[in-house]
């Protein structure tokens, strides 16, 4: 049972010691718009200090995990901002000491498949709908194109980047892309035992050892996501195209591509 439940306009935060879980709550997909990232980063924040907590359970409202980031923010005038609050709520997962565990159901995709993969473990139902569309709107993921061949291969990542398809739940736990797949109606045993798992152990040799884990390709990360963010920002949101992808999807409309 919960020991405090904290309502918020994006998210709905419950602290259950070892635990604290966080669902992303904005219907009807979950779309991670700056109000969300604002309060994600702040809830990470309050939650890291607290020693009884040692992992964190991530996951979506209703009946997605999450559609991904709010198109809308991806105009000129927000894309900055944006870029700096969305990957600074990564970087937030990725530093934590807590162990971070994604529960990951129906549409999960852009952003939104950004934020679960970058989670330490990550269980999804096996009919759960991953993918980076991004290319569909004439932009690309930063997150994936940094992380995603580390995690499944770089062909592979290739492949689901440029193309924008998408991947079910089971083959997103064979490819590395999740850490397993379960049924639907297991989600919530899986996460049990998984917490439970975790209960038995040490809190501190599991955030020294998350620390350990990723001391190798947080150096790359680091310098990758800053990379991908200067091209992002610098070459892809500065051409027509990627303008047009955003408008046309707005105007819920056939873009027309430039080839500039």
């Amino acid at each position: 049972m919960a020991t405090d439940v904290s309502p918020l306009n994006r998210i709905t935060l419950a602290i259950e010691p070892p635990v604290a879980r966080i669902t992303l709550n904005n219907s009807p997909v979950n779309v991670i718009d700056m109000p969300m990232m604002e309060e994600l980063t702040s809830v990470l924040a309050d939650i890291e200090p607290d020693a009884q907590i040692y992992a964190i359970v991530l996951r979506g409202d209703g009946d997605n995990f999450s559609a991904g980031v709010d198109v809308a923010a991806h105009t000129p005038d927000k894309v900055n901002s944006m870029v700096e609050k969305f990957h600074g709520v990564v970087r937030s997962l990725i530093a934590s000491k807590k162990v971070t565990i994604a529960a990951v159901h129906g549409n999960c995709l852009g952003g939104g498949a950004e934020l679960a993969m970058m989670c330490d473990i990550v269980i999804t139902s096996d009919d759960a709908t991953w993918g980076f569309p991004e290319i569909r709107l004439g932009c690309f993921p930063p997150i994936a194109a940094t992380a995603l061949g580390a995690l499944i291969g770089q062909k592979r990542a290739s492949d689901l980047i440029l193309t924008g398809a998408t991947t079910q739940g089971t083959e997103a736990a064979e490819i590395g892309l999740a850490t397993r797949a379960v049924a639907a109606d297991n989600m919530d045993a899986a996460i049990k035992e998984a917490i439970e798992h975790l209960q038995k152990l040490s809190p501190v040799a599991l955030a020294i050892a998350k620390k350990a884990i990723y001391s190798w390709d947080s150096i790359h990360f680091d310098k990758g996501l800053a990379r991908s963010e200067k091209i992002y920002l610098e070459e892809l949101m500065k051409t027509e195209d990627a303008r047009e992808g955003i408008k046309a999807f707005l105007e819920k409309r056939n873009p027309m591509w430039q080839g500039r």
